[in-house]
């Protein structure tokens, strides 16, 4: 199995300076005549009150994140947030603050907290019936079946329902090995990452050569039409199946734009050749819409569909329940049949009829309120935002993506392209948080910052966000200047 996750580039990239009219701050370069004193943007309205909170004090919760809960986990910004409420794109803390949620609960939140439609379906359904198992029927779960196949191609029309995207890429690995009957190991190893194809960061690519309103400054001798990029990354996962795996292959996963890895697009062109070359092997190609899928990326309700190819199978999770725990894989029913003639796949709480109430009501707002579309012409707007402070800011890479699944690389300076150090990144983060914005991170240095709102947000949303992370970065400047 080839599966998905960060990889790494062997090669520096070769960015270019830009020459706008500018003074050196410190490391950093931006216009003259937006230099100076700053305030703190003003939120957009928003006509919902939270309840107050009357819960777990500041420092009690603390004293028990630090004595029962992992050591590992993950936390955002030194002082931790502690959240109390959502609604639609707003979330609110203990103290009644109120945050613009630009990273919808880790490209989660599709439909917006809480949204009405969404919350009546649930407690509806909470007061009718829980829980069965998948021995029993229920109608919520043939309803949803029915409704997501119907938003699928020919032939992926057989859903499998479990809870996380985690769980669904398992089962995904799992029907791959059953269809081929190879499980991996002879003659090459079992799992295999290949290069990160970044037209950013990696070896090659440039100014021509991403499926995104906004490309890489790096400049490229490709036509639009044409990636040579896109040729020199094919060579090498040839070099990688030829060198790196078995003669024959169960299957390869894909993300049409890679999420945690900081948001990274292909070269336009190389998912089409790479799955041929997959197949070629006796392999599945797995397309991994866990953060791309349900109109995320605007021009298509499922990312495979931007590249202009049909996988065997497609993995979803996050955005199909707007952050209640479930996930589906979806295959062809030739698949299905080969994963039963292996094993019995059976999985306790998958497809359960909250889950199922839930994610059909989810699929319902997306069409009601037209979020694939609004996805498509907010985002478009926000990436063209964010690469004019591209231009304003040396510190500021990269503006990459689509629709509403966007990164902002951090670099140290456009000529070196050097990750900006985790502190920086990291005190421009929590400034962000203080005016009100919250936003992801990711990439191989955590040098990205990930936007992907919920699809309900508006311009007006975007506007205050872009004007949050320019106040951040001319606070950063004027720190280092000191």
């Amino acid at each position: 199995m080839i599966p998905p996750g960060p990889s790494f580039p062997t090669l520096p990239p070769a960015c270019l300076g830009f020459s706008f009219p500018s003074v050196m701050v410190g490391a950093f370069r931006t216009s003259v005549t937006k230099l100076g004193l700053h305030t703190k943007p003003r939120m957009p309205p928003c006509d919902f009150t939270p309840e107050e909170y009357q819960s777990l004090a500041y420092e009690r919760v603390l004293e028990i994140h630090n004595q029962h809960l992992p050591p590992t986990s993950m936390v955002y910004f030194p002082k931790p947030l502690l959240l109390h409420q959502g609604h639609m794109e707003w979330l609110f803390d203990y103290e009644g603050n109120r945050y613009l949620d630009f990273f919808s609960g880790v490209v989660t939140v599709s439909v917006g907290h809480c949204h009405p439609k969404v919350n009546a379906v649930a407690q509806k359904q909470l007061g009718r019936l829980w829980h069965t198992s998948a021995l029993f029927f229920h109608t919520p779960i043939h309803e949803f079946a029915e409704k997501l196949s119907g938003l699928l191609p020919e032939p992926l029309k057989v859903i499998f329902l479990v809870n996380s995207g985690s769980e669904a890429n398992d089962l995904a690995m799992l029907m791959a090995r059953a269809h081929s009957k190879k499980s991996g190991g002879e003659g090459g190893f079992p799992r295999t990452i290949i290069l990160i194809l970044d037209v950013f960061r990696g070896p090659w690519g440039g100014s021509h050569c991403r499926d995104s309103p906004v490309q890489t400054i790096r400049k490229c001798s490709c036509a639009p039409d044409c990636c040579q990029a896109k040729d020199q990354y094919i060579e090498q996962f040839k070099d990688t199946l030829n060198t790196s795996v078995a003669k024959s292959i169960a299957g390869f996963f894909a993300e049409p734009i890679q999420g945690v890895n900081g948001v990274v697009q292909y070269p336009k062109g190389f998912l089409g050749e790479a799955f041929e070359l997959v197949r070629e092997r006796g392999g599945v190609c797995i397309s991994d819409e866990v953060q791309t899928g349900f109109g995320r990326l605007g021009s298509h309700f499922w990312g495979f569909q931007t590249h202009g190819v049909l996988p065997d199978i497609v993995t979803m999770a996050k955005g199909i329940g707007n952050g209640f725990p479930m996930a589906a894989v979806a295959t062809t029913p030739e698949i299905a049949k080969s994963l039963a003639t292996r094993l019995l796949h059976f999985n306790t709480f998958g497809g359960n009829p909250m889950a199922c109430a839930i994610g059909s009501a989810v699929l319902e707002v997306i069409k009601e309120e037209n979020l694939q579309e609004n996805s498509q012409e907010v985002g478009t707007y926000m990436l063209q935002k964010f690469a004019e402070l591209r231009d304003e800011f040396e510190i500021v890479g990269d503006v990459r993506g689509k629709g509403l699944m966007i990164g902002i690389e951090m670099v140290k300076d456009k000529v070196s392209c050097e990750p900006l150090s985790r502190e920086e990144v990291g005190e421009i983060h929590d400034n962000c948080k203080r005016m009100g914005l919250l936003i992801g991170r990711g990439g191989i240095f955590a040098q990205t910052f990930r936007i992907a709102p919920s699809l309900c947000i508006s311009k007006p949303d975007v506007r205050f966000a872009v004007e949050v992370f320019r106040s951040a970065l001319i606070q950063h400047m004027e720190k280092r200047a000191k």
